[in-house]
C-alpha cells in the first residue's frame, strides 16, 4: 500500500512513518511517503509538501497517487491560531480542502486527524455524535476541515517518547522539568484523555488499512486532569511529584480560551479496532520502554 502522511517529521507523523515502514507483525508492506514543510522526517520517502502551497499539495498528490493519505499537518499552536487567525484559516482549512480535493481526484482514501478542541468542554468524554462547538480558533479551524473530508480521527493530547520538529510535547516538558529538579504549575481543572503517539499511530493505521469510513475517537482510555495526569508521570518515572504545583486554569496566560473537559469517549473504536485505546498505566509503561529504547 502506498501512504502519503502529512505533517510526518511533528509527534504524531513521524511515528505512523516509522510504524508503516517497519516490517513488525503487519501483513502488508507500505510504500511510505512523508510530507514536510520545513524538518525533514526521519523515515520514509521524504516529499516537501507545505499547507500553504495549495498548487504543489495538489501536484504531489496527482503525482504519487497513494492508495491512503494521513492527514495530520495542521497548525497547532492554540495561542498562535487566535492571534493569526488568517494563517489559521490558510493551513487548517484551505490546505484540508485542497488535499480533500487532490484526495478525491486520485481516489485516495482520505483519513484526517482532527482534535478534541472541537468541543466546548462543558461536558466532558465526547462521542462521535455530539455536536461540536469549539472555543477557539483553533478548534473552529480543524472543525471547519472536518467539512471537507468523510473520514475523521479525533484525538486528546498526544505525547510520546521523542521531541519532534524541535517541539517537546507535555508528558517530556514535565519528565524533563522533574528531572531538572524545577516546579512545574500544571492545572487541576481542565481533564483530557492523554494519547500516546504509538497507540495513536497504530490506531490510525489499521483504520487507514481497512478503510474505516465516519469520525472515530481516537485517544487514551482514561479521563484524567492534567495535574493528575503529570503525577501519575511523577510516580511512573520515580519523581519528585511534590515538585508538581496545583493550579487553576484562570491562572494560566493563554490567549485562547481552553475546553474545561474536552476528554473523548472512545468506545467505538474500542469496539471496532484491533489496536484499541490503552488505558493509562499500559500507556506509561509503553512510553517508559521506547524511552530505555
Amino acid at each position: 500500500m502506498k501512504i502519503l502522511i502529512t505533517g510526518a517529521s511533528g509527534l504524531l507523523g513521524s511515528r505512523i512513518a516509522e510504524l508503516a515502514q517497519a516490517d513488525g507483525d503487519c501483513p502488508k508492506s507500505h510504500e511510505v511517503y512523508c510530507g514536510y514543510a520545513h524538518n525533514r522526517p526521519a523515515f520514509g520517502k521524504a516529499v516537501q509538501l507545505d499547507l500553504l502551497d495549495v498548487p504543489r499539495l495538489s501536484d504531489t498528490i496527482k503525482r504519487l497517487e497513494p492508495d491512503v493519505i494521513i492527514h495530520s499537518a495542521a497548525l497547532t499552536d492554540v495561542d498562535r491560531c487566535e492571534r493569526e487567525k488568517e494563517l489559521a484559516f490558510r493551513m487548517n482549512v484551505e490546505g484540508t480542502r485542497a488535499i480533500a480535493g487532490a484526495a478525491e481526484r486520485a481516489d485516495s482514501y482520505l483519513l484526517y486527524v482532527s482534535t478534541d478542541y472541537v468541543f466546548d468542554g462543558e461536558k466532558g468524554m465526547y462521542r462521535e455524535e455530539d455536536q461540536p462547538q469549539p472555543q477557539s480558533y483553533y478548534g473552529c479551524s480543524k472543525l471547519l476541515g472536518e467539512q471537507f473530508c468523510s473520514n475523521v480521527a479525533r484525538t486528546c493530547v498526544i505525547y510520546g517518547s521523542r521531541p519532534a520538529s524541535g517541539k517537546v510535547n507535555f508528558a517530556l516538558w514535565i519528565i524533563d522539568s522533574l528531572k531538572a529538579g524545577g516546579q512545574i504549575h500544571v492545572v487541576t481543572d481542565q481533564f483530557i484523555t492523554p494519547t500516546l503517539n504509538t497507540n495513536l499511530a497504530e490506531m490510525l493505521l489499521e483504520a487507514a488499512e481497512r478503510r474505516l469510513a465516519g469520525i472515530y475517537h481516537l485517544a487514551g482510555a482514561a479521563r484524567i486532569s492534567r495535574y493528575d495526569y503529570a503525577c501519575a508521570l511523577a510516580r511512573a518515572f520515580h519523581l519528585d511529584e511534590s515538585l508538581i504545583l496545583p493550579s487553576g486554569m484562570e491562572e494560566m496566560k493563554w490567549n485562547a480560551r481552553r475546553p474545561k473537559d474536552s476528554s473523548l469517549d472512545c468506545s467505538k473504536a474500542a469496539r471496532a479496532l484491533l489496536h484499541k485505546p490503552l488505558d493509562l498505566p499500559a500507556a506509561l509503561q509503553r512510553l517508559k520502554d521506547e524511552m530505555i529504547k
